[in-house]
């Protein structure tokens, strides 16, 4: 009886370690990655210059360039990726969910971000900008007391504007579009986010002017799962970032998108 006994708990032992191992790996994003051969990442689609569409519907920019960099260091082709659309409000849960194994989508590393997100080390610096009309009298961010700015929900700007100027009334959008449509149409005075994506709306639009004030750093960064899922493959990816901006790399891709 005991010896049947002891052979039944060496077998549970042995099954229970063996699934262990099993979840360890599973778990392990860098090794889930490479086991089913191809990168999932978030990207935006209506922020250019960094993720937007092609008139043939191709995702294009610098963070699509990057994150085929990713793919081709990861897995040896820049090809075996799969792009999962996101805006500014939704990446975080597409992110949280699953939906993708990272996010390059002009995310910026902020303590709220970080408490329950890993980053990458930064690959660019942005500032929060003003974009108005050419022919607007709005100079600072202290002309803008008793008037209307547009922002994007889920943005770093709306906690630090309504803190800042008093009396404002911010209008929310969903998307940089929608937000950009809405101050063409004369529904605010000023859009504020961060300069690089308002440079695309600036140069395809002389009408508009960005104003030279940068109220912020926002170091943008590739955003992972929080948790030890997650340590490898930041690891190996930051290896790969500090490796192309010691080489230039990143300034040219910079360079190719008119980023400065």
């Amino acid at each position: 009886m005991i010896k049947k006994l002891s052979c039944v708990l060496l077998f549970l032992a042995i099954v229970f370690c063996g699934c262990g191992k099993k979840q360890e790996v599973l778990n392990d994003s860098l090794t889930s990655i490479r086991q089913k051969d191809i990168v999932t990442v978030g990207v935006k689609v209506d922020t250019p210059p960094f993720g937007f569409l092609d008139k043939n519907g191709n995702n294009i920019g610098f963070d699509i360039d990057l994150a085929k960099f990713i793919a081709k260091k990861l897995l040896g082709d820049e090809s075996k990726i799969a792009f999962v659309p996101v805006n500014t409000t939704n990446r975080i849960m597409k992110l949280s969910s699953g939906e993708a194994d990272m996010v390059i989508a002009t995310m910026s590393i902020t303590p709220q971000r970080k408490m329950i997100l890993d980053f990458s080390i930064p690959y660019h610096t942005a500032g929060q900008a003003m974009l108005v009309r050419k022919d607007s009298k709005i100079t600072s961010l202290s002309d803008l007391k008793d008037k209307k700015a547009i922002i994007v929900y889920g943005s770093t700007v709306e906690r630090s504007l309504s803190s800042s100027v008093p009396n404002i009334q911010i209008i929310g959008y969903k998307t940089y579009p929608e937000a950009f449509a809405a101050l063409q149409a004369g529904k605010a005075d000023a859009m504020i986010s961060d300069d690089t994506i308002l440079m695309g709306f600036a140069y395809n639009n002389p009408a508009f002017k960005i104003l030279p004030k940068r109220y912020s750093k926002e170091p943008y960064a590739i955003a992972f799962r929080k948790g030890e899922e997650s340590d490898k493959l930041i690891e190996t990816i930051n290896i790969e970032l500090k490796e192309a901006l010691n080489k230039g790399e990143i300034r040219q891709l910079k360079e190719k998108w008119g980023i400065n």
